[in-house]
Order: structure tokens, then C-alpha cells, then sequence
């Protein structure tokens, strides 16, 4: 199951983990990653939290924890190479994995079709 937020990014749920990363249309309006900052194995984050950090030659933006839970695994390839969020946003270019603590917080999430929708809305 994969669902996306209002923050532009995507989560992939499988069992009671969920992979976390920027959406496409996030990593093109940011531009060239040039650096990731990624959470620590173990720590704990609520819905909302800021996780992550990934700047661009652009900005400088939060990746929020789009739900509750411990961090399990984080994609150290992205801190040798952050260009591969541009190049990979929704596969290779992931940034953490989480134990979902509570999954009755993905119910309000976005599916493909509605963050398609939400984006061209923004244009």
C-alpha cells in the first residue's frame, strides 16, 4: 500500500513497517540534492516530527515523520550519493524505515490518485 502526504512525501506499508521518502514532485521542485540528514536507528517520532533533512542548491527543507513510530533502518547510500533522491525518488532514494506504531494514522493519507489531484492543484 503506498499513500502520500500534503508534505510530498511517500510511504510504502508493508506489514507493520513503512518505508519513507520525497515524492517526485518534491525532488523536482527542490532541484539538485546535494545533502541528506538522516534520523538515528532507535529514536522514537510522532506523526509530524521533524526526521530528516534534505538540502537542495535551492533550499533547505524538513522531511516530517508522516507517522508514529521508531526508526528500524535509514539509506546511508544517500548520505555518499544525496543525488540519488533525484535520480530515484521512489525506489533507491528512499530515506528511513519505520515500526508503525499506530496505523490508524495512515486512514487520512493520500492515495496515487488523490496526491496526483492535490499537486495539480497547486499549479
Amino acid at each position: 500500500m503506498l499513500k502520500y502526504t500534503e508534505d510530498h512525501e511517500w510511504i510504502l506499508v508493508e506489514g507493520d513497517t513503512a518505508t519513507i521518502g520525497i515524492t517526485d514532485h518534491a525532488q523536482s521542485a527542490l532541484g539538485d540534492i546535494v545533502f541528506v540528514e538522516l534520523p538515528e536507528i532507535g529514536v522514537s517520532f510522532s506523526k509530524g516530527d521533524d526526521a530528516a533533512v534534505v538540502e537542495s542548491v535551492k533550499a533547505a527543507s524538513e522531511v516530517y515523520a508522516p507517522i508514529s513510530g521508531d526508526i528500524l533502518e535509514v539509506n546511508t547510500d544517500l548520505e555518499a550519493d544525496p543525488a540519488i533522491v533525484n535520480s530515484s525518488p521512489m525506489d533507491d532514494g528512499w530515506f528511513f524505515k519505520m515500526k508503525i506504531a499506530d496505523s490508524s494514522e495512515l486512514d487520512d493519507m493520500m492515495d496515487e490518485a488523490g496526491y496526483g489531484e492535490y499537486v495539480a492543484g497547486l499549479e
